[in-house]
């Protein structure tokens, strides 16, 4: 499972001198169907080599471009560890892959820039989120979406809290000290600890330490993102994790109980139990916001391309509604702020609804792609501006 964080799609927004090549594909988690996906990799390389040669790139260079992803193909441990998606990039200089929680359909692309339009649902509002799923033996993060999740390596962080405070006569066994089933609460609501060789302020802080540890790596690892974060764990380690935390858009609804016992399925379903409901409230919070600017003939609202392109560009949008299912071609120009449509396409030409989507999230704002007729005000595109 791999992250792809903003700033990485900031990177496959930029064009490239060269041609690039933009593959998509479902993979598998288990079953006979992951000793096929290795086969359909192949077969899309195929693909690709087949439109670069049309474009009359040469053999040297098609073979050059596609050398990294055909290593993959040998890589018994890449394919061992994926999600439901792939997703890989390749240019003459780079290849950038990521195994993602989308399930695409197999697709081949071969422009000058990246096409990035099938991974847009995993910035918008609904789009994905991460399951920090903690205990004092072991911590793991789970990038997801509605589809499903998969664990994602994370790297230096520390992921034990023997790792964290080595120590040979540093043994925290906490235990809670209640009274009733209060569901390792005490009466009042506090929670009491006994540990060894420290006793109670000490453990409590050793708990403090490992935390702070875990949540200032976990925010430098997620670089910035703003993808909700849904606590796991025992109900005494959560309040001790809240206090450390970092990341900005943490979820105050938490999910309880060991999660060294709950499978990565069972994680998902109570986190999308959830989030679901967080994300359908902060839509629809969303929607009447826009309804209430436009009633008012509010400036801050607008519902025409001409003017949220260049909004999104400049970092003006606070939410942006897109239809999805619905394409506008053309270039736009951010010296001038003018827009110049195509119909048909003509060599340069970007989607249009994907640039303002991908601009907006990057510069800060909420995106929500939605079936054309569930966008504010009855057109293709409908922004809420910050001024």
């Amino acid at each position: 499972m791999d992250i792809l964080t903003r700033a990485e799609l900031e990177q496959l927004m930029r064009k490239e001198q060269q041609w690039c090549v933009s593959i998509y594909m479902p993979t598998h988690l288990t079953g006979r169907e992951t000793q096929q996906d290795p086969l359909r990799l192949r077969n899309l390389l195929g693909e690709a080599e087949k439109q670069l040669s049309a474009r009359e790139v040469s053999t040297r260079a098609v073979e050059k471009m596609l050398e990294p992803a055909n290593l993959l193909l040998q890589d018994s441990n890449f394919w061992q560890h994926q999600s439901d998606g792939l997703a890989i990039f390749l240019s003459s200089n780079r290849i950038r892959h990521y195994r993602l929680p989308l399930k695409f359909d197999q697709f081949v692309a071969v422009m000058d820039h990246f096409h990035i339009k099938p991974l847009l649902p995993l910035f918008t509002g609904d789009g994905q989120f991460y399951i920090l799923a903690l205990s004092q033996n072991h911590v793991r993060l789970l990038n997801g979406s509605r589809y499903g999740v998969s664990e994602v390596d994370i790297g230096q962080v520390v992921t034990s809290l023997a790792e964290a405070i080595p120590s040979d006569d540093h043994q925290v066994n906490l235990q809670l000290h209640t009274s009733g089933s209060t569901g390792g609460m005490a009466v009042d609501g506090s929670v009491t600890f006994h540990g060894q060789g420290g006793g109670n302020i000490s453990a409590k802080n050793d708990l403090l330490r490992y935390f702070r540890l875990i949540a200032d790596g976990l925010t430098q690892f997620l670089q910035g993102d703003r993808v909700p974060l849904v606590l796991a764990g025992v109900e005494y380690l959560l309040p001790i994790y809240k206090e450390a935390n970092t990341y900005p858009n943490l979820i105050e609804m938490v999910i309880k109980g060991n999660p060294d016992l709950l499978s990565a399925d069972e994680l998902h379903k109570t986190a999308w139990d959830i989030l679901g409901l967080h994300f359908q409230a902060a839509q629809e919070e969303a929607v009447a916001h826009y309804q209430q600017l436009s009633g008012q003939a509010s400036e801050r609202v607008a519902n025409t391309l001409e003017k949220i392109a260049p909004a999104a560009y400049h970092g003006q949008i606070e939410t942006l509604f897109v239809a999805t299912g619905v394409q506008k071609w053309g270039v736009f120009n951010p010296v001038t702020n003018e827009i110049e449509y195509h119909d048909p396409i003509e060599s340069g030409d970007e989607p249009l609804l994907d640039m303002v989507a991908v601009q907006t999230y990057l510069k800060g704002g909420t995106v929500y792609a939605v079936e054309p007729e569930k966008v504010p005000g009855g057109t293709y595109a409908a922004a809420v501006l910050r001024y």
